[in-house]
């Protein structure tokens, strides 16, 4: 008889640490998930108002001083021999589509 009492108490210790073990494993990953929730629900970035946008600024005027300068100093580099005739060409419609 006490070999069988003896056998039931280490029964009964090893289900209750099982037992309290798997609740604070249980409680530690809710409490995990409860902080990725609130992390991902207040850390984004608050909505914007959808009638309140601004619109996009106007483009810059174009600078044709600016244009004309590139273009005299391409000629430049094409008369001293740098660039040749289709590099020209293709700086020339560069600057010219800007």
């Amino acid at each position: 008889m006490p070999g069988l009492l003896r056998g039931v108490a280490r029964t009964a210790v090893v289900a209750g640490t099982a037992t309290a073990v798997s609740n604070r494993v249980s409680r530690r990953q809710q409490g995990r998930w409860a902080q990725q929730e609130y992390q991902q629900e207040y850390q984004q970035a608050p909505p914007q108002p959808v009638g309140s946008a601004e619109p996009p600024p106007a483009a810059p005027p174009v600078d044709m001083t600016s244009k004309i300068d590139q273009l005299k100093q391409l000629g430049e580099l094409k008369a001293q021999g740098v660039l040749s005739e289709t590099e020209f060409e293709d700086q020339k419609s560069r600057i010219l589509a800007s």
